[in-house]
């Protein structure tokens, strides 16, 4: 039989259309009626969301392949124009479903609940007169009207802006007009009634709202007295906010980027959303000027810009949220010693938002104060607003400390927060750097310098998340803070690369990337294809795309390695493929909190190798990041991160399986009658804490489907080679 080729693109999923399904698997959610009704509103804004980047930054690269005539096919061999092809015809197909999924379950469900929102039409006159005094003095000042005629040019429509295009008529020509008004995001895009309408007596649960664009839809003729306003579509743009850095020549790069964001407001339009209803006049019109083709617009029968939708999330009815919660408070701390007193005989080890986030911030804060402590240095990513760990960080500068920053400016979609932090620190004394030439810095990592009586000692916290404490409730993360002198011998060489001229090639006990990351996981992967059948490889990321890794995957598979792949978000690898992926199961979880850990398990004959840290199996974070993999040694620790892949693997509730077609399929409809499906975030969350035991051992990884009739036929085979030897 002939050698697979291993490079043959129908082994591998397009990344684009693969993340396409990981946006359904989201939507799915909205359907889902065993969460609480504002979680599934929930799920359509985060889809909403997501949408809308994945074409701010993935479509239009595609185009931009295709405007420059780049024909460069990835592993799955389709072309760029291919690409956007199949996407349109996808993303059609998944924005029906969401605006059906809103118009026709969650809309009607929220009004069960006293949550209603209404359409214009729908209004009595008294609300509608009130709405229209709401208008003339909260609204109306703010609007600017925006014709297009000979002598006007066609406006500029900014990036996700909602918009009006209206039809005017001249009643002394009867000429009509094409007008564009834009409907300001400064303002609430739900208008609430219940505030404009006192003398409509309704039960305190009941809600009522009405979306902005419909309001000034309704009073239009406010904006163009003396014309005629025959009638008005909703529409929305979305453009390219991929931006190109020339670092090379950026003198300053913090003032390069703060250019390149003002200039992301004028990228090409990449997608057109418009009322299903528009004329083809305007419809043309919108087309011709932002220069979108056919297959760039988006017709829908629903509100536009969905993500709009986390003002009702954020209503106060926890009757129709998820259950609060309290994190674990790390045992080692529990008794109010000090941080640095338990990590110089003990690891701390924590699972968020399951295990509190506070140890990290505590970390950073003892060390700002503690009159020993020499330097902090630290890595920062995505901040969010107010972060306590740039506070502790200032306070240290102002303690006489020493403190060095690494603030990634490139952080999509973050620059501008990261910006104005980076000047805050700046301010207060920071020495603050912005990162490698060419090079995103997405590793987590805290550094701590302390004088102890036997000497200097440093002290570590390395994770897979940000230093963020509100994503730190939301996002499945792990982090060790660790005293252990190998780990700070290599994040000291890790922060003189990032911030000197360092040139170092190797770790101690860091995987780093783009140093040696690529060559030892193929090393990992390729030790257990040496082991065969024997053999044990978990990965849990958030997505899988890179080549080389999937083909040494593919290897391994072929050797008899059972391999698990707990990947949350797109996945290029085909499981299951005679002869080429068969021993490969592939599962994504979908659920209350975003899966954000990355987790590295080779079972190196009951001896495994596990590393943990912030880099995804993906061409960027392997060659074009700084990343780091931490190996995670101790005993106990070993155990815990076992038991949380045990965990994840046997998860029935909220995880879909992956088929070779690329197809998707809920765990849930391979459960056999009676079986009750096991939600690994649930349990992570409230079942450690009831005293039951998990329906399984969660200290032993269970054993693979298959893999039980595998040894028997090879101990059978095995067996009968005996006989035959002994004969």
């Amino acid at each position: 039989m002939s050698e697979i080729d291993l490079k043959n693109p129908s082994l591998y999923i397009n990344r684009e259309l693969s993340n396409i399904e990981f946006n359904r698997r989201v939507l799915e959610e909205c359907e889902n009626a065993d969460y609480p009704l504002l979680e599934r509103v929930k799920f359509l804004a985060i889809f909403s969301g997501n949408m809308d980047e994945f074409f701010m930054v993935r479509v239009s690269g595609l185009k931009q392949q295709v405007l420059l005539g780049i024909t460069d096919r990835p592993a799955d061999g389709l072309t760029p124009r291919e690409q956007l092809v199949a996407i349109h015809r996808t993303g059609t197909q998944l924005f029906a479903q969401a605006t059906n999924c809103w118009l026709k379950t969650l809309q009607p469900a929220l009004a069960e609940v006293g949550i209603h929102t209404l359409n214009y039409n729908q209004l009595k006159p008294r609300q509608q007169k009130k709405l229209a005094a709401y208008f003339e003095q909260e609204i109306f000042p703010v609007l600017t009207p925006l014709v297009f005629d000979p002598t006007h040019p066609f406006p500029h429509i900014s990036n996700l802006s909602l918009n009006l295009a209206a039809e005017v008529r001249d009643p002394d020509t009867d000429e009509i007009h094409f007008a564009r008004v834009k409907v300001p995001d400064t303002l609430p895009r739900l208008v609430p009634l219940n505030p404009l309408d006192p003398d409509e007596l309704l039960p305190p649960s009941t809600q009522k709202f009405i979306w902005l664009e419909q309001v000034i839809a309704a009073n239009l003729d406010r904006l163009f007295p003396g014309m005629d306003v025959c009638a008005s579509y909703p529409f929305r743009v979305t453009r390219n906010t991929d931006m190109e850095i020339q670092e090379e020549e950026a003198d300053d790069l913090l003032l390069t980027m703060e250019e390149n964001l003002r200039q992301r407001h004028f990228g090409r339009v990449v997608r057109l959303e418009i009322d299903e209803d528009t004329p083809e006049m305007i419809r043309n019109i919108l087309v011709s000027n932002l220069k979108v083709s056919a297959t760039d617009v988006y017709a829908t029968n629903g509100p536009l810009g969905l993500s709009s939708l986390w003002d009702l999330h954020r209503l106060e009815r926890p009757e129709l949220k998820d259950e609060s919660f309290q994190p674990n408070m790390a045992p080692q701390l529990r008794f109010g010693e000090s941080i640095f007193s338990v990590l110089q005989r003990t690891n701390i080890m924590l699972h968020t938002p399951f295990d509190s986030f506070l140890p990290v911030v505590d970390f950073v804060e003892a060390a700002a104060e503690d009159p020993n402590v020499l330097a902090i240095k630290q890595t920062l990513y995505r901040l969010g607003p107010n972060p306590p760990i740039v506070r502790a960080l200032m306070k240290a500068r102002e303690n006489g400390k020493q403190v060095a920053v690494l603030v990634e400016l490139k952080a999509r979609f973050d620059e501008e927060s990261n910006i104005e932090w980076a000047r805050a620190l700046e301010r207060a004394g920071v020495h603050v750097v912005y990162g490698l030439i060419g090079l995103k810095t997405h590793c987590k990592l805290c550094l701590v310098v302390r004088r102890e009586r036997d000497g200097i000692r440093r002290y570590v916290h390395m994770g897979t998340g940000n230093y963020n404490v509100i994503t730190a409730r939301l996002y499945t993360d792990l982090g060790l803070i660790s005293g252990d002198e190998e780990m700070g011998a290599d994040a000291t060489e890790l922060f003189n690369y990032l911030t000197g001229y360092s040139k170092q090639v190797t770790y101690r006990k860091f995987l780093v990337a783009p140093v040696n990351l690529r060559a030892n996981l193929i090393r990992l992967i390729q030790q257990e294809t040496d082991y065969g059948r024997n053999g044990r490889i978990i990965i849990k990321a958030n997505s899988l795309v890179d080549p080389g890794i999937i083909r040494a995957l593919y290897r391994a598979s072929q050797a008899g390695v059972q391999i698990d792949l707990i990947i949350r978000g797109f996945c290029c690898l085909r499981p299951g493929i005679k002869g080429v992926s068969e021993n490969i199961r592939v599962k994504s979880i979908v659920g209350r909190f975003l899966e954000h850990s990355r987790i590295y398990y080779f079972h190196n004959q009951g001896n495994p190798d596990i590393y943990v840290g912030s880099a995804d199996p993906m061409p960027r974070n392997i060659d074009r990041r700084v990343e780091v993999l931490f190996p995670i040694e101790d005993a106990a620790e070993r155990q815990q991160v076992i038991s949380i892949l045990t965990i994840y693997l046997h998860d029935t509730a909220k995880s879909h399986l992956l088929h070779s077609d690329g197809r998707y399929e809920l765990a849930l409809h391979a459960l056999d009658e009676g079986e009750e499906p096991f939600n690994s975030q649930q349990w992570l969350l409230f079942g450690r804490q009831s005293g039951k035991t998990p329906p399984f051992d969660p200290n032993v990884l269970p054993q693979p489907p298959g893999a039980a009739l595998a040894n028997e036929k090879q101990e059978t085979k095995e067996k009968a080679a005996k006989e035959k030897g002994g004969e």
